[in-house]
């Protein structure tokens, strides 16, 4: 770490262990505090797909808003074991940090991208995420987000080849229910609210699966497992960025993907979710 950073450590705070790597917050000597994730075993390319996204997402938030500090943390250091950014205090949200994350997600969004994907190859939690561009966002949904992770999920026991073959329909009729199309935007990629840190007066967003896609994507994940403040965001947002008509109930569609996700590293528990939400996407059509 020390060489990472090239200033002395004073003192190292054990915080546990996530997925394949350990966390912890470092105080040096020059009195700076630093949240430090670890790999208990190297997954190639893992850390600086992480670092890449947020690298990218600052980038982005710059390039629409200036100098002005956006939600992204700096990265401080990284290499294939390591990564290292700002600690960042911790707080609950009030309403006006709700609100202004929401309309701070609406500029990132906003900066957009060229095509869906990204040029790194991509990682959700400890599983590949395949970030080859594509120009139709239903189809490159299908194919990048959706149909790898019923493979897997299948391989793993969390789902059947007759769940399968559900959610394998689900994907085909994407097309007839994504809405109107939109530009890429500049998304997470993986915004459950774990992934959102309030620290007084804003949000930070920390582990990106960070990629050009469809904006109501993030807004999706963070109703998965119940962001709080929700609607404050959503409001402040839908202020900043209106969203097109249909868009709650196009959340199961975007939710399917982190749920397919949920079942290959978590098993069965999720394999319920996943098949409600296709099923949602087939009543659509």
């Amino acid at each position: 770490m020390d060489r990472l950073l090239g200033t002395p450590v004073a003192e190292v705070t054990d915080l546990g262990t996530s997925h394949e790597w350990s966390l912890r917050r470092a105080t040096l000597t020059d009195g700076r505090r630093l949240f430090v994730k670890e790999a208990r075993r190297r997954i190639d390319g893992l850390f600086a797909a992480e670092a890449a996204g947020l690298r990218w997402l600052a980038e982005g938030w710059r390039r629409v808003a200036g100098d002005a500090q956006g939600p992204v943390p700096e990265v401080l250091a990284a290499d294939e074991t390591t990564l290292v950014l700002p600690w960042i205090g911790g707080s609950a949200p009030t309403p006006a940090a709700a609100e202004r994350f929401g309309r701070e997600l609406a500029v990132l969004h906003g900066a957009g991208a060229e095509s869906y994907g990204a040029p790194w190859r991509g990682y959700i939690a400890e599983l590949p995420l395949d970030n080859t561009a594509g120009s139709s966002w239903p189809e490159w949904y299908a194919e990048r987000r959706l149909l790898p992770y019923v493979r897997m999920a299948v391989d793993r026991g969390a789902l059947s080849a007759a769940d399968a073959a559900l959610v394998e329909r689900a994907a085909a009729r994407i097309p007839d229910v994504a809405g109107p199309a939109e530009p890429p935007a500049r998304i997470h990629g993986d915004l459950w609210s774990g992934n959102v840190l309030w620290d007084r007066d804003r949000a930070w967003l920390i582990d990106p699966a960070a990629h050009a896609g469809h904006r109501e994507t993030d807004l999706a994940m963070l109703a998965l497992f119940g962001a709080p403040q929700l609607e404050r965001i959503l409001a402040a947002y839908d202020e900043a960025a209106p969203l097109t008509a249909g868009w709650r109930q196009r959340v199961p569609l975007h939710q399917l993907h982190p749920l397919l996700v949920h079942a290959v590293l978590y098993g069965r528990a999720y394999r319920g979710q996943a098949l409600d939400a296709a099923r949602s996407v087939l009543r659509a059509c």
